[in-house]
């Protein structure tokens, strides 16, 4: 939805950062402290869509993924903002509609490091991050979103799960030293056609691995889209004793890395998670504008949803 307008270095500039010394064009998530105006109706489109929840816009808002911009001393403010702009768009749609409220959900995303793999093939051993530096990363960025409205924390397109677990660790710590919590959602992603994250669990693995958190719901976004997500959600579907969300990409991308599968057909390929009952919370990921979760809302509302495991296998 950001791509759709023509923004220039100004926008993400703005007066705070016009004399920045690094380009800061890409950097999406910084439009919440340059171009709020944008980042608030984004949201409203998708609320008017008939969402139920929305994202803050935070996807890479932790001192590690702000680093490639030298920015890592506004991510405290960058997050409390985003969650501030969010909770503004849910409040004005949950007055609207009291019946359907809204909620923010605060987006903590993967960062662009992983505490699993080496990034350097000669040395298989090294690891461009530490447990301890992405739980401190994770701590902060989950402080900005409470203080700023959060409904609950979304730690979401799971590569590694030991990434994940210090996010985990790291929301616990705060959750203990606030003396308060909000729900946590985990969404892992499958690379490819192996059926395993980058860090090569299993659908199982995964599950187990997150399954000792006091977790809302497990789930899977992005990199597939909603027909090859499938069989792997049903995979944890049949084993999960947490509530199961989805938000698939709008199919695969084309080769310009674009997303060209419309709502009708995405809407399709869905009502086949609905119809089998797989799902409590359904969205979109790439290339889901507010036109998918407008067939989407259409779709889940002739569904029950799904009832829980008893237990996890």
């Amino acid at each position: 939805m950001i791509q759709r307008h023509t923004l220039t270095e100004d926008d993400f500039r703005g007066e705070q950062f016009k004399d920045h010394t690094d380009d800061l064009k890409g950097n999406n998530d910084l439009l919440s402290l340059t171009r709020p105006d944008l980042i608030q109706s984004i949201h409203e489109e998708y609320l008017e869509a008939g969402a139920d929840i929305v994202e803050t816009n935070t996807f890479s808002g932790t001192t590690i993924a702000q680093a490639d911009y030298n920015l890592e001393h506004i991510v405290y403010e960058l997050n409390r903002k985003s969650a501030e702009i969010a909770k503004k768009a849910t409040d004005k749609f949950t007055q609207k509609t009291p019946d359907q409220p809204r909620f923010v959900a605060g987006s903590m995303g993967p960062t662009n490091k992983t505490a699993s793999i080496s990034p350097e093939v000669t040395d298989p051993g090294y690891r461009a991050v530490t447990f301890d530096e992405l739980a401190e990363a994770y701590k902060l960025q989950a402080k900005g979103l409470m203080d700023g409205g959060a409904d609950l924390l979304l730690i979401e397109t799971i590569f590694d799960t030991l990434n994940a677990k210090a996010a985990l660790f790291a929301v616990q710590e705060l959750f203990d030293e606030r003396g308060e919590e909000i729900p946590i959602m985990v969404s892992g992603t499958i690379t490819d056609a192996s059926g395993r994250t980058l860090s090569g669990q299993t659908v199982e693995a995964f599950l187990i691995s997150v399954s000792h958190a006091p977790i809302l719901s497990v789930g899977f976004n992005c990199a597939l889209g909603a027909k090859q997500l499938q069989p792997y959600l049903q995979n944890l579907a049949d084993k999960s004793n947490f509530f199961v969300s989805a938000y698939p990409n709008a199919g695969l991308p084309n080769e310009f890395g674009e997303y060209d599968q419309g709502p009708e057909l995405m809407g399709q390929e869905v009502e086949k998670y609905l119809e089998d009952r797989l799902l409590n919370i359904l969205g979109g990921c790439c290339g889901t504008t507010p036109a998918h979760i407008t067939k989407m809302a259409e779709l889940a509302r002739n569904y029950e949803p799904r009832k829980k495991a008893v237990a996890v296998a």
